[in-house]
């Protein structure tokens, strides 16, 4: 069957194209950059660019195509994300249409007992835009999704490993289904050959129906972590996004909408589903060990992914989501002048900017034990995979363009060093530098927030002055070719 996942880069759309892959489908998987999903090495998949707002886009996408997934949504996407949900959806429905597409598999949301938050109502009233259309849509709805990265689940896993003392707010009282990854992909999956599913809604649920307080507790125990809650009635929705946004590494962006959606009860019935497809389901306690045995049994990345256990230390404690500054500078100097510093960079060279601090930084690393900077460079120009640079191991490397480097100094977490040269069509280049730090419980928190007022001069004067360089060495370069 020729299919297409549009929204392939996000959460469920990862996991799910290699699954149909792997099934025997000629998969086609969509997203707004190609190059992020071909980076992601899937095999005999078709990668390409779609845009839900450009119809020539979805068109040229769709071509083919028996079944279209449907995953895209506007998660904390700022104000007026529901009439982008809309228009895309209208966008997708009606190149659908035109591409003569047998059926659209959408992934929604339960629809509360309550009053539905802004973002659940944006992602009823999706699946309501697709069945507008003459394609037959597959709605199939779910609650919180029990897996690693799981917006849900770092919420959970970081609420527990962060807090020796839990404050929890009054919605932990409400109750829902937690649903494993793998269950949910396994009905996502099922769908296809189960011609009576099309053009049906489905609530697709875990088997424990839990109060969210209970999720809190059961990760604890598997983890080995205490679990202490201390409840207090204030916490309003609004002001509990703001304390997650704190406490955990969740963005606050992504954390709103969803605690929005926690003041009722998020639980479905699942009985239809149920006749049409009666896989056997994982309780949440299962779903959770196999959320930390999928981490460790994924291979090491090429690059920095966020979440991925190699750049954790292979420490499932240590949060999916990532604290982290970055700053982009345009330069003149061609993108090889560029790369000529980045891959410089440590050892006798420095770090171009504030070198007395990370002086001071690898001098007291070494008093508590650390690696500090006494192994400065193999070399101080030539760089390769698993070199040592300072208190940094170079753990992804493309040639001329990217350069991953991961701490190895002592820390209450996992941090990872990232530059990326990239070529202008004015000959120019533009440098990006990203600092990412996942913390480790508490003391990772402190660590992060006690550091942010230096890692706003550092992680942007530092690429500054790493493109000042490169412009001086080019100049250079020139007036020496210019005079031989």
């Amino acid at each position: 069957m020729n299919i297409l996942v549009l929204g392939a880069s996000g959460y469920i759309g990862s996991h799910l194209v290699p699954r149909l892959a792997t099934a025997g489908h000629a998969v086609r998987a969509a997203a707004r950059r190609a190059d992020v999903l071909e980076a992601r090495g899937w095999q005999g998949v078709d990668c390409v660019s779609a845009d839900a707002f450009d119809a020539a886009t979805l068109d040229r996408a769709l071509e083919g195509v028996d079944v279209a997934y449907y995953l895209v949504h506007s998660m904390g996407g700022g104000g007026g994300f529901a009439e982008r949900d809309k228009r895309a959806a209208e966008n997708f429905r009606d190149a659908a249409a035109r591409a003569g597409v047998r059926r659209i598999v959408y992934l929604g949301g339960i629809r509360p007992s309550g009053e539905a938050s802004m973002h659940l109502a944006s992602r009823l009233e999706t699946g309501d835009v697709l069945r507008a259309g003459p394609v037959p849509v597959t709605e199939l709805r779910a609650g919180l999704i029990v897996g690693a990265g799981s917006v849900g689940f770092e919420v959970i896993r970081d609420l527990v490993n962060h807090l020796p003392v839990m404050v929890t707010p009054r919605w932990v009282q409400s109750r829902t289904q937690a649903i494993a990854l793998d269950d949910l992909l396994a009905y996502l999956q099922g769908v296809l050959d189960q011609p009576e599913t099309a053009g049906g809604t489905y609530d697709v649920c875990g088997p424990d129906n839990l109060v969210y307080r209970d999720l809190l507790a059961i990760y604890a125990k598997v983890a080995g972590r205490p679990f202490r809650p201390l409840r207090v009635p204030f916490l309003t929705p609004r002001l509990s996004s703001l304390w997650l946004g704190l406490v955990t590494s969740v963005p606050i962006s992504v954390a709103r909408p969803l605690v929005d959606g926690l003041k009722t009860d998020l639980v479905g019935d699942d009985a239809a589903i149920r006749k049409s497809l009666p896989i056997p389901l994982h309780t949440y306690e299962e779903a959770i060990r196999a959320a930390l045995a999928r981490e460790r049994a994924e291979p090491i990345p090429a690059r920095w992914a966020e979440g991925a256990l190699a750049f954790r230390g292979y420490n499932p404690d240590v949060s999916f989501y990532s604290k982290g500054e970055s700053a982009e500078f345009d330069t003149a100097a061609p993108a090889a002048a560029v790369w000529d510093v980045v891959r410089g960079i440590g050892g006798k060279n420095g770090y171009y900017y504030a070198d007395t601090l990370w002086w001071i930084r690898g001098a007291f690393d070494r008093l508590i034990g650390g690696v500090g900077l006494r192994r400065g460079r193999r070399d101080p120009r030539d760089v390769r995979i698993g070199d040592a640079i300072d208190f940094w191991r170079v753990v992804g490397l493309e040639q001329g363009s990217r350069l991953t480097l991961l701490a190895e100094m002592k820390l209450p977490g996992a941090a990872v060093l990232e530059f990326t040269v990239a070529p202008q069509e004015s000959g120019g280049s533009t440098l990006k530098m990203e600092a990412r730090f996942h913390p480790s419980g508490v003391w990772g928190l402190l660590y992060w927030y006690s550091l942010v007022p230096a890692h706003n001069f550092i992680f942007r004067r530092m690429p500054r002055n790493i493109v000042r360089a490169a412009e001086r060495n080019f100049r250079r370069a020139n007036r020496t070719r210019a005079s031989a």
